[in-house]
């Protein structure tokens, strides 16, 4: 099924009970980001707000919520989808079955891009103060918008087949900004719209901007698609909506004629502003730092015009939809753009970009004894291209030592690995490189470091979950608790930046004593704040642990050593996950906004 319009999915959804609406009066700040999330915790329904409070505009949220209703909204569409990218990863399977893959072709051509001559988006004008001024958290800097198309084009470029479509956030209000005729726009450089600025920078053309929220739910997802070489993110909007996306020009701006609000305007070339706080998709707060300014031109909308949103947080969230939609459509793909590269998977509970795992091929050498060679090229490969640069913590395992290894069973995985790593070797480390700037937890800003565990071969160990015989923490660690078969976490005393890891190394070397039966049993022992709750969930293990760690800090080991520049251990591995002080704080839901929108909630589960 395509969709003309935003309002025609929420309609559909409705029709067939994916869709509630709230009917009283609700705030943006903080309340509809509070129903939303409780909704979104007890797999609820998409959400209509009717009337929200300071704004004559609806605005809906959750429609991506769980996979069943994103696989509901794309139904018609996405095995049409699958097939192109299918002939794109092996043209030879257009030969192989011609009759399967005939329609391949004609379903991307038909989704080009299409110049319209009407657009309901210009039905009127508004500004900025009267959209829905959504507030997520209690500690963001003001309101923004969390599910916006940013589009841009290149200097001097008119063919709307070279733009850039990203959804990069946009905070409203607060800070500095002059409200109704600024905005404030988070990317870094490296991202498509970051090309384009500078390059505009060294033009005399005015770096304008369209920014649209809303329309058919295909946008808002191509605008966060990674998209394969060669194809535009509005091309394949048309294909995955089955209706192409309609655009026009005004005022040298690009129009999504069916969104329900475009704001247009002009990026300040060498300008910036503080933008956030902003609670965001690892669990902490992104701080406040200076990014791109906009100089607001046009906010036109639909008639009847409805707001889009989503609020992010501590995973899995709304756009864990998105991570899941994506795995689907471009596992095909993973071959080509990772040669020997059999499965990946950015683990949402830990935030994607802190920690993948991934099934790579040993090929090399296999007349001698089977160890990690040429998956450490394949890790390299992924640890340098495209959204995957901005992997931490890689963990790669060579196929074929077992049956049936997913990287999407996360506990089975991991005893995969430390049932076969060799401590000594196989751990590979990038010191002081680049890290996502949502995250804090490197050395500086956009600053941190990156490691690889790789594993090939028969097991070297047995794992357990009992502790040897006579065990005893050294003082100020207590509260030892098994999260896994062979990992351990233990209570530490606060981190202390003037220790200087003197803490760490007191610990490892009392625990020297019980080297081999930790290097036999227990390779992986976790410090942490409240070991009860980091093992009470896998999900609580896999985000307390890979989003406060930065590998070539917090990573230390019983009898470790560095030989000819490379780091190991002979005991077990430690890892460092307590809260550090330049730590981002933790998102934190407000009890009185929860305590007060309960009853809405309540209504909305019966």
């Amino acid at each position: 099924m395509s969709y003309k319009n935003l309002n025609a999915c929420l309609l559909d959804l409705e029709k067939n009970g994916h869709l509630k609406r709230i009917k009283t009066e609700v705030s943006p700040d903080l309340e509809m980001a509070e129903i939303h999330r409780q909704v979104f915790d007890n797999k609820g329904p998409a959400l209509l707000f009717e009337k929200v409070k300071g704004s004559p505009f609806m605005a809906a949220s959750n429609i991506y919520g769980t996979n069943e209703r994103m696989a509901f909204i794309f139904r018609k569409t996405l095995p049409k989808i699958k097939k192109v990218i299918e002939l794109k990863s092996d043209p030879s399977r257009f030969f192989k079955h011609p009759l399967q893959y005939i329609s391949a072709p004609f379903t991307a051509l038909k989704a080009l891009p299409m110049k319209a001559w009407k657009s309901p988006v210009l039905f009127g004008k508004t500004t900025i103060d009267k959209l829905p001024q959504l507030k997520s958290w209690k500690k963001d800097g003001g309101a923004f918008i969390t599910l916006p198309q940013v589009l841009t084009l290149p200097p001097g470029e008119k063919n709307i087949m070279k733009s850039n479509l990203g959804m990069y956030r946009i905070q409203l209000s607060g800070n500095q900004y002059d409200i109704n005729k600024e905005v404030g726009l988070h990317y870094q450089l490296h991202r498509g719209i970051g090309v384009h600025h500078t390059a505009y920078n060294n033009s005399d053309e005015p770096f304008r901007c369209s920014i649209f929220i809303g329309g058919p739910p295909s946008n808002a997802f191509a605008a966060i698609m990674p998209m394969p070489e060669d194809m535009s993110e509005l091309t394949f909007a048309g294909m995955l909506n089955g209706r192409r996306f309609r655009y026009a020009r005004k005022n040298g701006h690009i129009i999504s004629s069916d969104a329900d609000f475009v704001i247009t305007g002009t990026i300040k070339k060498n300008i910036k502003k503080p933008e956030g706080p902003f609670g965001d998709h690892l669990g902490y707060y992104s701080l406040e730092h200076d990014f791109p300014v906009m100089e607001i031109e046009n906010v036109y909308h639909r008639k009847n015009a409805i707001w889009q949103f989503t609020v992010v947080g501590r995973p899995p969230q709304e756009d864990s939809a998105f991570g899941w939609l994506i795995h689907q459509l471009v596992e095909p793909l993973t071959a080509q753009e990772f040669p020997g590269i059999k499965e990946i998977h950015a683990v949402d509970a830990a935030g994607v970009h802190p920690l993948m795992l991934a099934i790579g091929s040993e090929r090399y050498m296999p007349f001698r004894d089977r160890k990690p060679e040429e998956i450490l090229s394949q890790a390299n490969h992924i640890l340098g291209k495209g959204q995957t640069t901005l992997t931490k913590f890689l963990f790669i395992a060579a196929e074929g030592d077992v049956p049936k290894l997913d990287t999407h069973d996360t506990r089975h995985f991991f005893e995969h690995i430390l049932e076969r790593i060799d401590l000594t070797r196989d751990l590979h480390f990038q010191t002081r490189t680049t890290i996502d700037t949502l995250d804090y937890s490197g050395s500086g800003w956009n600053e941190g470091s990156k490691v690889i565990f790789a594993c090939a071969g028969d097991k070297i160990r047995e794992l357990k979950s009992e502790l040897p015989n006579g065990f005893n923490l050294p003082n100020g660690f207590s509260e030892p608790v098994f999260v896994n078969n062979g990992i351990l976490a233990i209570k530490a005393p606060p981190f202390n930046l003037e220790k200087n890891n003197a803490d760490i190394n007191y610990f490892c070397g009392q625990m020297e004593k019980y080297a081999e039966y930790f290097q036999q049993h227990i390779p992986l022992v976790i410090l942490t704040e409240n070991p009860a709750i980091l093992a009470a969930t896998e999900n609580n293990f896999l985000w307390a642990t890979f989003t406060r760690m930065n590998p070539s800090h917090d990573i230390h080991g019983i009898f470790s050593f560095i030989k000819n520049k490379h780091w190991g251990c002979r005991g077990a591995l430690v890892f460092d996950a307590r809260i550090k002080p330049h730590h981002a704080p933790v998102l934190e839901v407000d009890k009185d906004v929860a305590e007060k929108v309960a009853g809405v909630v309540e209504k909305v589960l019966e």
